[in-house]
């Protein structure tokens, strides 16, 4: 049985978490297929946006307690391969040049809130909910930790890190965690809305700019000012740069952007 699908429509990808008994919970093959999809798409040029969802009546509800159940009996060597293979999906998905679009209802546990923290544009059902219940298991969060507070900062990190407390979308947004939180019946339109803004933006400016914020993320200052430099540099003097200002004088839409209908 399928652990996921990804389907596509012209431009727009959509990843599909299908174990909706289990709350579209991790096992091993859910990672190597999350991790197998963003490695496909990543030198696709054909898609520009993808959309990461669930199935069933939650987003991802972290680790499958089959999985957790076959750990306790992990050699430290396994347990360590097993880390790093969730470590590559994570980073797979977060340096994901194309643009992610996280679609959440439901509840969005453990690594569920890990993808949201690899997402570019998270919308939140109102009824959904969020937490890093790790700890109450005897455990943490570790490989999402990185995520997690890059997203949300370190002092809200370090409240849901050590309560294990869940919230409500509405402390999600006022956080930083989610960035829009819409009626579930909503939900699509509501994305739909998302990926029309994203098809305006040129696709190579899209990558560049995850790209830079991967470095102010965790280079040094001067990383930082000479990949700035170099960037502005590049897309000011590149094919879509010069076809975007372009079509902005000329009062025309860019390339890139769909006809509008």
């Amino acid at each position: 049985m399928a652990v996921l699908t990804l389907t596509r429509d012209g431009p727009i990808a959509t990843l599909t978490l299908q174990r909706p008994t289990v709350h579209n919970a991790f096992n091993p093959d859910v990672i190597a297929g999350i991790t197998e999809v963003c490695t496909d798409l990543r030198d696709d040029p054909a898609v520009r946006v993808l959309i990461l969802q669930g199935e069933g009546p939650s987003f991802c509800a972290g680790a499958d307690l089959n999985w957790m159940q076959a750990s306790l009996n992990y050699s430290r060597e396994e347990n360590l391969a097993d880390a790093s293979r969730l470590d590559a999906m994570f980073t797979a998905l977060d340096t994901l040049p194309q643009a992610v679009v996280a679609r959440v209802h439901g509840a969005a546990l453990g690594g569920g809130v890990g993808l949201v923290c690899c997402a570019d544009y998270v919308v939140a059902a109102e009824e959904a909910v969020f937490g890093l219940t790790e700890v109450r298991l005897g455990l943490l969060p570790a490989v999402i930790a990185r995520f997690v507070t890059a997203k949300i900062g370190f002092g809200h990190a370090r409240a849901l890190f050590v309560t294990g407390r869940r919230i409500k979308a509405a402390q999600a947004l006022a956080i930083g965690l989610v960035h829009e939180v819409v009626p579930a019946d909503q939900l699509d339109q509501a994305v739909d809305r998302v990926v029309r803004d994203l098809l305006q933006a040129g696709p190579r400016a899209i990558a560049m700019s995850k790209a830079l914020l991967q470095v102010v993320r965790t280079g040094s200052l001067d990383e930082v000012r000479r990949l700035a430099i170099e960037a502005i540099a590049s897309a000011r003097t590149g094919a879509e740069g010069q076809a975007g200002l372009r079509a902005f004088l000329n009062r025309q839409s860019p390339p890139w952007a769909p006809e509008q209908k």
